[in-house]
Order: C-alpha cells, then sequence, then structure tokens
C-alpha cells in the first residue's frame, strides 16, 4: 500500500477488485455489481479513501466547474442569484466556484486565476466586460454568458430583464399617478442595465411633455443613494416620484426621506424601485418595483451556457426576461390600470383598457 494520500489503486488492492472497478463505484450511474459495490465501500471506509472529483473530470476532458464573478453581494439580488446559478448548475452535473472583483471594475485582473481552475465556462454577473476580456476567453475557447449585463458584442451570450420595457413602464406608472416632478437616482455609469433604465426613463417622460426632471448618481450602493435623497429631497422644489436603478438603493431613498426628513411616503414622495427582492415585500417597506424573475434569469444563463458547453452551439444570444411592475404602498396608485393577480397588485393598464372595451 502506498504511504500518504490514499489511491483508487490500494482501495482496488484491498477489495481484491480492478482500478476500473473501483472507479464504477464512484461514478453515479455506473454499472457495477451489489457485491463489488459492497466490497470496495468497505475498504474505502476502512482506509479512508476520498475519490477526487476533480481528476476524474480533467481525466475526461471537463472540470465540470462553472466560474462566477460578482462585483458586490450588498445588493440581495446578487445572492438570490448565486442560489438559483448554483442550483441549476448543480442540476447539470456542475458545480459553481465564486470570485468577487471591483463592482465598478472589470475581472480582466481575475482572469489568470480563473484559468488555474481550467473551469469549463464563465457567469458574469454585475461586472464590466472588456474587449480585452471577451477576446482572452475567445482564445481560451471559453464559453462566457453575462448576467444582469449586456454588451455590444454579439459574440457574447447574455441575459437581462426587459430593462426599457420596465423603465417605461414606471414612467407611464408615475405619470398616471399626477406626479409632476420627477427624479431618477442612477447606479454606476458604466452598467449597460442601468444606461438602459435611466435612457428609457428619461425619454417616455419626455414624449410625455415632463420637463422637470433631476437625477442624482448613487452608485448602486446604500450610502451613495443615501446621499442621492439628502440633495433631491432638500431642494427648494424637491421631486415627488423618485425612481431608483435598483431596489438597494430604493429602500436607502426610502429610509432618508422618512426617519431623516419626516417626510410621508407616498404622499409627500413617490418612491419606486427595480429587482423586487425581497425585502421590497416587507411590511415596514412595501416598496413598488419592477420585478426581475430571477429563477427565469438564472435558468436561461445556465441554459445558454450548457448550449456553448455540451451542445456546441457557437455566436451569442441577448436573452431578455420581462418582469411586472409589482404595486405596493411606496408610490401614489393610479385611479386605474391596477389589477390584482394571485393576491398581488400589477400594473397592467391595457389589460384593463381591454376589459373596458369589452364590457
Amino acid at each position: 500500500m502506498s504511504r500518504g494520500v490514499i489511491t483508487s489503486a490500494d482501495v482496488a488492492l484491498r477489495a481484491g477488485v480492478s482500478r476500473s472497478a473501483v472507479s464504477r463505484c464512484f461514478t453515479p450511474g455506473a454499472s457495477v455489481s451489489s457485491k463489488t459495490r459492497g466490497r470496495v465501500m468497505e475498504a474505502a471506509q476502512a482506509l479512508g479513501y476520498r475519490p477526487n472529483a476533480i481528476a476524474r473530470s480533467l481525466n475526461k476532458g471537463r472540470s465540470r466547474m462553472i466560474a462566477v464573478v460578482l462585483g458586490y453581494m450588498d445588493n440581495p439580488f446578487y445572492p438570490a442569484m448565486l442560489e438559483r446559478l448554483a442550483a441549476r448548475l448543480q442540476a447539470c452535473g456542475y458545480r459553481l466556484l465564486l470570485f468577487t472583483a471591483k463592482p465598478d471594475g472589470s475581472c480582466d485582473e481575475l482572469f489568470s486565476e480563473i484559468l488555474v481552475y481550467q473551469v469549463d465556462g464563465i457567469i458574469l454577473g454585475s461586472i464590466l466586460l472588456t474587449s480585452a476580456l471577451a477576446q482572452r476567453c475567445r482564445a481560451a475557447r471559453i464559453p462566457l454568458v453575462l448576467v444582469n449585463r449586456t454588451t455590444d458584442d454579439r459574440v457574447v451570450s447574455s441575459v437581462t430583464a426587459d430593462n426599457r420595457n420596465g423603465a417605461r413602464a414606471v414612467a407611464d406608472f408615475l405619470l398616471a399617478g399626477g406626479h409632476k416632478r420627477f427624479a431618477y437616482v442612477a447606479g454606476l455609469a458604466s452598467s449597460s442595465t442601468n444606461h438602459d433604465r435611466e435612457t428609457a426613463f428619461r425619454k417616455r417622460l419626455t414624449e410625455a411633455g415632463v420637463s422637470a426632471f433631476i437625477r442624482e448618481e448613487g452608485a448602486y450602493t446604500r450610502e451613495g443613494a443615501q446621499d442621492a435623497a439628502r440633495r433631491l429631497l432638500q431642494r427648494p422644489r424637491p421631486p415627488d416620484a423618485i425612481f431608483c436603478a435598483n431596489d438597494h438603493m430604493a429602500l436607502a431613498v426610502m429610509d432618508v426621506a422618512r426617519f431623516e426628513l419626516g417626510l410621508r411616503v407616498p404622499e409627500d414622495v413617490s418612491i419606486v424601485g427595480y429587482d423586487d427582492v425581497a425585502s421590497a415585500a416587507w411590511p415596514s417597506y412595501r416598496l413598488t418595483t419592477v420585478e426581475q424573475p430571477v429563477d427565469v434569469m438564472a435558468q436561461a444563463a445556465v441554459d445558454s451556457l450548457m448550449g456553448r458547453i455540451e451542445g456546441g452551439q457557437r455566436g451569442g444570444e441577448q436573452v431578455r426576461i420581462p418582469g411586472e411592475l409589482v404595486v405596493r404602498d411606496s408610490a401614489r396608485r393610479p385611479a386605474s390600470g391596477i389589477v390584482t393577480v394571485d393576491g398581488q397588485d400589477l400594473w397592467r393598464p391595457r389589460e384593463r383598457m381591454k376589459a373596458r372595451a369589452k364590457a
């Protein structure tokens, strides 16, 4: 028997079987008799043998590991996404390897470290994709999928919410509520998600003839959003409606409005977010927000990645997942356009219009 690390050869010798038989016993679904399996498992337990799944995978040309790179975990959306990605990758026989990067940067500096683990694919969430990184992934033949970000590189796959339509829905909702002075609390300037939400929101307001519009940057952080809220709400003529680029900032804006400045939400100011994280539904917030369907987005990201890894698909695909505008208590409610589905109020003005037309 070898000294040090116990190997499959040691187990085979003790059990009186071949090394291939030992390998089959530790391979899910492999054909092996119950008698042989019993002898191998007994020998493995006696020796303290632990199979090396990584080595077995690499022998087959794959590590069966997927690198997931996230910029920050303060936003509750990303822990929720991480949980869903891990479950779906595991169901496909892969494991998730988590890397973190600066929220306002890229993961170029991490790429060499990621390569060490010989990952079969990469999922980037909340990270800037540079052209250099995209080229390095192509050169290394590592499939890449962006989540909650997109890029002009049509070779790269991405999965996002339908940010433009979601932001337009927010604008229509606030306009229908009779608001006159609008503000937007932006995320990072480099974020495609922020760009799409802000552009669509402002364009829809312009189309409606709105000129009273203020923009402040919160950089997707709680502290940044709090500072933005103070600047907005302490103006001589503060906005009566604030749309925040995500819920993480919207909850911070709401806290400043209520507990620092003594304002009533939504009587004095309406606040709307984006993501529909779990805390948005808490009784202390009851935030009106656009849903990002995290389950659907995670499944779409894994499906896209598996299509590249196992299906041999080439070229990128851009998937946009629509989400509902969930109406709670943080924003003034329009007189019409809200429907109740499965106990949840949703902004669906067209559905209401169709119902009235049929009546």
